[in-house]
């Protein structure tokens, strides 16, 4: 199976490295306090280049009401892969639930390649090709009517500014036991040496960009999963959490989103001062092949699991669902409700649940 394009963890990029990088090694209220006397206001003139409202479509406030904010808010994380003035393809597409009062976190991966309708043009398709044909906005509604949820903002990075952040960083580590090599006539050539202790922003890129393992989507997914985590590791060691204002410059024009600058840091403390804080991950089911002999291959979304994506994407989005109460993804690849959601740590941890192959 030859996959057309990379893919690139969006992940809680926007929260994880812009926000959670405060959370999660900045845990204290004296170091909260800190970052608020010396570092907020840069931060928030750094990321105005990066606010961009999508046209004809209000955001939905983040409000500052007692008692409201601490409601569900629905993200569309994309990873887009785009060079020079091509147009670009969300390869990866993440629809995030993020529960400020429960410090919990949800993250549906939707594979790039899954046959969807596309939003506005009366016709289905790969659903990463919604964000070639019109941007955040055809991509965001594509995903709100393929899980029957609203999406309450966006936020969209390129590739280009990860690697220059994880060199920032002084790199990551990553778990490759053996050489990967991209050598396909028709593909980017690299070589990633496995075994290394650190690995830069070129490699821990091509690392996400490889395609030539027999999973496809699913295993680029795995991939995409531990290049976040790795990440967050790395920006969770203390004295990363100065260099916030230089990360978030690096990203530049890589990153676009529709929540103002400072509802961002806003959200991102809020997550901070919970008690608990645990992010659960789920890749949607299905199965591959193509419509006609010789055509384009698709991802075709498992029914019954969609059914039960969506039944749990509800349960996260209703305010009045109690944390103990939560459907969760179970670590057998299942969407399962009996279980009452456990959190890992206070740390980076999360819980994956791991799609069957």
């Amino acid at each position: 199976m030859r996959m057309n394009k990379k893919g690139i963890a969006g992940s809680l990029a926007v929260v994880v490295l812009l926000l959670g990088v405060i959370g999660y090694f900045n845990r204290g209220q004296l170091a909260m306090l800190g970052f608020n006397w010396f570092l907020r206001d840069k931060v928030e003139s750094t990321l105005e280049n990066s606010y961009k409202p999508i046209d004809g479509r209000e955001p939905v406030p983040i409000s500052q009401v007692k008692g409201d904010e601490d409601k569900p808010l629905a993200m569309l994380l994309l990873g887009v892969d785009q060079r020079g003035k091509e147009v670009g393809r969300s390869d990866t597409m993440i629809y995030t639930i993020v529960r400020p009062k429960d410090g919990a976190v949800l993250m549906v991966s939707i594979p790039r390649d899954t046959y969807v309708e596309i939003a506005g043009r009366g016709k289905k398709d790969k659903i990463t090709h919604a964000y070639a044909f019109g941007g955040a906005k055809m991509s965001l509604e594509t995903v709100e009517s393929f899980f029957q949820s609203p999406v309450d903002h966006y936020a969209a990075i390129n590739f280009a500014g990860f690697r220059d952040v994880i060199d920032a960083m002084g790199g990551i580590s990553l778990p490759i036991e053996e050489d990967i090599i991209n050598k396909d006539p028709d593909h980017e050539h690299f070589v990633v040496k496995a075994g290394q202790d650190v690995y830069n922003g070129k490699d821990a890129l091509n690392y996400v960009r490889y395609r030539e393992d027999a999973g496809g989507d699913m295993s680029r997914t795995k991939r995409h999963q531990t290049f976040l985590s790795a990440m967050l590791d790395k920006a969770s060691q203390v004295g990363q959490w100065t260099k916030i204002p230089e990360f978030v410059g690096i990203m530049g024009d890589n990153f676009n989103t529709d929540l103002r600058p400072d509802q961002m840091i806003d959200l991102g403390q809020a997550m901070l001062q919970t008690g608990n804080r645990t992010i659960y991950s789920y890749t949607l089911k299905g199965e591959g092949h193509r419509l006609q002999a010789g055509g384009a291959w698709y991802f075709f979304a498992d029914e019954q699991d969609l059914a039960d994506v969506r039944r749990m994407i509800a349960s996260w989005m209703d305010g009045d669902t109690r944390k103990s109460d939560l459907i969760i993804p179970e670590a057998n690849g299942s969407v399962k409700s009996e279980k009452p959601v456990q959190s890992l740590s206070t740390g980076s941890g999360t819980a994956a649940a791991e799609e069957q192959e």
